[in-house]
């Protein structure tokens, strides 16, 4: 049940038959219908999710109203409000399913006790945090430098599967404009 997040660990770090079945130990599997929450804003975050297969979105709402998505989680990709869960604060997003969707649960307290019984899993972790900074500071290049049309042209070209699984307006609030201009650059593009 759990093959697809061991499988990643193993990219990091090799692990035997006996720690694999240590880290199953100290996990949760959940399986969660489109729309469901993780968590909502004003809760504290106290678990990260190791997304197996289905899509997830984090977001905040705007003083208008209006969805910011500002992360999805997809298959073989971990997601936590990482403020909230690393500060013990209330969270100022939502995580909520964009489908249905195949979850590993790690909670706070667990991995705390996880890495001291299993400290090589600490490179596992700093590895993947890595990433995930990478990742936002080239958002952040990205947002700053492209104009809308770019940002919509590099993000479909890096990830194409993906800007078929999600609703468009999702996409446009990813990328940070309006559903209409999505419409109107995805007409010009046909």
């Amino acid at each position: 049940m759990f093959e697809p997040l061991l499988n990643h660990i193993q990219k990091f770090v090799p692990l035997t038959a006996d720690e694999q079945e240590l880290v199953v130990s100290y996990l949760k599997y959940e399986e969660l219908g489109k729309k469901q929450f993780m968590f909502s804003e004003g809760d504290t975050c106290n678990a990260q999710y190791f997304v197996m297969e289905g899509c997830v979105r984090m977001y905040f709402i705007k003083d208008n109203g209006v969805e910011q998505i500002v992360q999805f989680g997809i298959d073989n990709w971990w997601i936590a409000d990482y403020m909230s869960f690393t500060m013990h604060t209330p969270s100022k997003f939502f995580l909520q399913t964009v489908q249905r969707s195949k979850m590993v649960v790690l909670k706070q307290d667990k991995q705390e006790e996880l890495l001291d019984r299993l400290p090589k899993l600490e490179r596992y972790f700093r590895r993947v945090y890595q990433k995930a900074y990478a990742a936002a500071q080239t958002r952040v290049l990205f947002h700053a430098d492209l104009s809308g049309e770019e940002k919509y042209h590099h993000f479909a070209s890096r990830f194409p599967d993906f800007v078929q699984r999600i609703p468009q307006y999702m996409l446009a609030s990813y990328l940070g404009f309006s559903p209409e201009f999505l419409s109107r650059v995805r007409a010009k593009d046909h």
